[in-house]
C-alpha cells in the first residue's frame, strides 16, 4: 500500500481500552486524525500520544457520528489536501492488518467506486445473544451494495462532491450518504474481506432496544427526507416493523376483548394472530439456522429480531412525533 494516499479518521467517545486497540490498528496510515465527542476518560491525550491529530468537538452543539466524521475529514484535508482516500473507523473497532492494502487495490482497480468495505466481526460473538446478533448483522454478501456501515474506505473526491455526511442526522448517516453518492453515479462495494473487529458491548435488552429504536428513527427520517426516491430497503424495514407491531397489538387487544366479552370469535382471532407471530419467529430461525451453533440459539436470535421490530416501530413513531411538533432531534445512545 502507498500509505501517503490514505488518511484515517477515527471517531470516539469514552471508549476506554478499546480506543487504544483502535488507534494502534491504524498505524499503517500516514495521516491520522482522531475526533473526540466529549470524552472524560483521557481519550484525547491517548490519541495524541499515539501520533494522532486530535479534534475536540464543541460540546455545545451536540454530538452525532456524522458531525464527528465531517470534522475529521475537514481536518484531514487541512493537513494533507491531496489525500486520495479516507478510512473511517469507529472507536470501538480495530482494523485488520491487511485491510487497507486490499481495499486500496479495489479502489484503484475500479475508479467508479466511491467506497469499499469488508467484513466487520464481533470480537466476542459468544458473549451473549446481542453480540451474536450483531455478528450476523455484519455479514454483508460480497458485491455492489446500496449502503455501508461506519467503517469504510471512501474516495476523497466522491465525498467532496456530495458534501460529506449530513450532520443533522442523529442516525442513518451512512445510508443517507451512500444514497446521495449513488445518485451521482458512484458505486459502493462490499468486497467480503476481513476488515475490522468490533465490540458492541451490549449486555441488556434495554441497550438492544435503544439501538434498534435508533434504527427505526433513522429510516423513518430517511423515508421522509427522500419522498419519491427512498430506497426500497428503508421502506421494507419500517413497513415490516409497523406490520408486525400491529399484529402483536392485535393479538393482545383481541385477547383482552375476549376476557371482557367471552366471545369465542375474539379468542380465535387472538390465537390466529399469536400463531402468525410464533410462525414468523420459527421460520426466520429455520432459514438462518446455519449461522448458529444450534437451532435453539437461532430461535433466540429470531425472537430478538422480532422484538427489534417493536423497538423500530417506537423509533419511527418518535421521529414522526418530533417532526410534527418541530422538536430538535436528540441522540439516542445505547452505551
Amino acid at each position: 500500500m502507498e500509505a501517503t494516499k490514505v488518511g484515517v479518521v477515527l471517531i470516539g467517545r469514552n471508549e476506554g481500552e478499546r480506543l487504544r486497540s483502535c488507534l494502534a490498528s491504524a498505524g499503517t496510515a500516514h495521516w491520522k486524525v482522531y475526533v473526540d465527542s466529549g470524552s472524560d476518560d483521557g481519550s484525547q491525550a491517548l490519541a495524541h500520544s499515539m501520533g494522532f491529530d486530535v479534534v475536540d468537538l464543541d460540546t455545545s452543539l451536540g454530538f452525532t457520528a456524522a458531525r464527528a466524521r465531517n470534522a475529521g475529514f475537514k481536518r484531514l484535508l487541512e493537513v494533507q489536501d491531496d489525500v486520495e482516500f479516507v478510512q473511517f473507523i469507529d472507536g470501538d473497532c480495530e482494523l485488520r492488518a491487511d485491510w487497507l492494502a486490499s481495499a486500496l487495490a479495489d479502489m484503484e482497480a475500479q475508479p467508479e467506486l466511491a467506497g469499499v468495505f469488508g467484513r466487520r466481526r464481533e470480537r466476542f460473538p459468544d458473549k451473549n445473544i446481542y453480540h451474536r446478533s450483531c455478528d450476523v448483522e455484519w455479514a454483508v454478501p460480497a458485491g455492489e451494495v446500496a449502503s455501508c456501515g461506519g467503517d469504510v474506505l471512501f474516495r476523497t473526491r466522491a465525498l467532496m462532491q456530495v458534501g460529506g455526511y449530513n450532520p443533522d442526522l442523529i442516525a442513518g448517516e451512512e445510508p443517507d450518504l451512500c444514497h446521495r453518492l449513488r445518485q451521482e453515479g458512484w458505486r459502493i462495494l462490499s468486497n467480503g474481506r476481513e476488515m475490522t473487529w468490533h465490540d458492541v458491548a451490549i449486555t441488556s435488552l434495554s441497550q438492544w432496544w435503544r439501538r434498534t429504536k435508533r434504527a427505526g428513527y433513522a429510516f423513518a427520517e430517511l423515508i421522509d427526507r427522500y419522498r419519491g426516491s427512498a430506497e426500497s430497503s428503508w421502506t421494507r424495514l419500517v413497513g415490516s416493523a409497523l406490520a408486525w407491531s400491529a399484529v402483536l397489538a392485535g393479538t393482545l387487544l383481541s385477547f383482552l376483548a375476549y376476557l371482557v366479552t367471552g366471545s369465542p370469535m375474539l379468542l380465535g382471532l387472538a390465537a390466529l394472530l399469536a400463531l402468525a407471530v410464533v410462525g414468523r419467529i420459527g421460520l426466520t430461525a429455520w432459514n438462518a439456522r446455519r449461522n448458529f451453533d444450534n437451532f435453539g440459539v437461532a430461535l433466540r436470535w429470531s425472537a430478538l429480531l422480532f422484538v427489534s421490530k417493536l423497538a423500530q416501530t417506537e423509533g419511527a413513531m418518535l421521529y414522526l412525533w418530533r417532526r410534527r411538533r418541530r422538536r430538535k432531534p436528540q441522540l439516542i445512545e445505547y452505551k
